[in-house]
This record gives structure tokens, sequence and C-alpha cells, in this order.
């Protein structure tokens, strides 16, 4: 029998090498941080659904939505309050939230109230007056669906009033 002369060929040779990778078992912590992050694209995807059928919204609204909502909201919280509440919400909400140039207020909490937390929904999302507060407390009912009762107790109690009345469930 001939001699294989074909350098590919032969065992050992980087295709093989490449072909053994392409059917190697992923490790555990590989099969781990899969399965996280796949739970994490699915309590994502819950959150929007839950946001879309509560608002009447598209998810690409819903999400915009999310985003201007809560960033107003974490900027009338402490610094520890805000990441506490960003602890149980979705990783990929919570990295959307920090691309919000409003996000990086260096002072915590900001002072101002519902009127200018409305304003600013308003504007980001070239939302009519009339039609912000209900996206709004549709937000934050999705996002308290999402956190510990604890956790919206705690948040509740760090809001000023007129911005607390929209957190709490309406009844």
């Amino acid at each position: 029998m001939a001699e294989d002369r074909d350098p590919q060929r032969r065992s050992g040779a980087p295709q093989d090498d490449e072909r053994a990778e392409e059917h190697r078992e992923p490790s555990i912590e590989e099969r781990r941080a899969r399965r996280s992050a796949m739970r994490a694209s699915q309590t994502y995807a819950r959150f929007i659904d839950h946001l879309c059928e509560r608002g009447g919204m598209s998810p690409a609204v819903a999400q915009q939505a999310a985003v201007s909502v809560l960033c107003g909201l974490e900027q009338r919280l402490h610094a520890e309050e805000s990441h506490d509440l960003e602890a149980q919400l979705p990783r990929k909400l919570t990295e959307l939230l920090h691309r919000c140039e409003r996000h990086d207020a260096e002072v915590r909490p900001e002072k101002f109230g519902r009127d200018e937390l409305l304003r600013q929904v308003g504007d980001d999302l070239a939302l009519h007056p009339d039609a912000v507060e209900p996206v709004v407390r549709a937000v934050m009912d999705s996002v308290r669906h999402l956190i510990s009762e604890g956790e919206a107790e705690d948040v509740s109690a760090h809001l000023p009033q007129d911005i607390r009345h929209l957190w709490l469930p309406t009844m």
C-alpha cells in the first residue's frame, strides 16, 4: 500500500483537531453559562410580553418604555436601592438601562416629581401627554411582577408620594 503523503489527511493534522473541537462535549461551565443566558433571555422575553399585554404596545415600544421609565425611576432612588432593584431585573434590561444617558447622573437621588417623570418618558417615547401615565403604570406594574414583594416595598418607600402613586397597583 502506498504511503499517504497528504499532510492534511495524516492523524493530528489541524483539520482533525478542528473536527474534534466541533464534536467535543461542552464543559460544565459552558453548559451552565448557556443555561444562565437562556434563562435570562426567557425572563426578559416574559417581562416584555407582560408589558406588551398590560400596555397594549409592540415589543420595540415596550423595550423603549421600560428603559425610559426605569431610568427615571432609578434617578429617584439612592444608588444602593437602585442596585438592589437592578439585581432582580433581567440582565438584558439592566444592560439597556446602563446605556441611558440620564442613567449616569452623578447626584442620586435627583429631586423631581411625577410631572417631570411623565414629561421625561413622554419626550423619550414621543407620546401625547395624555398617553404617558398609562405607559408608566404598565411598566411599573410589569416590574413589580418581576421583583420580590420586599423589593417592591423598598422601592416604594424610597419614592416621593406623587411617584409612589404611579408605582403602587391601581385598585
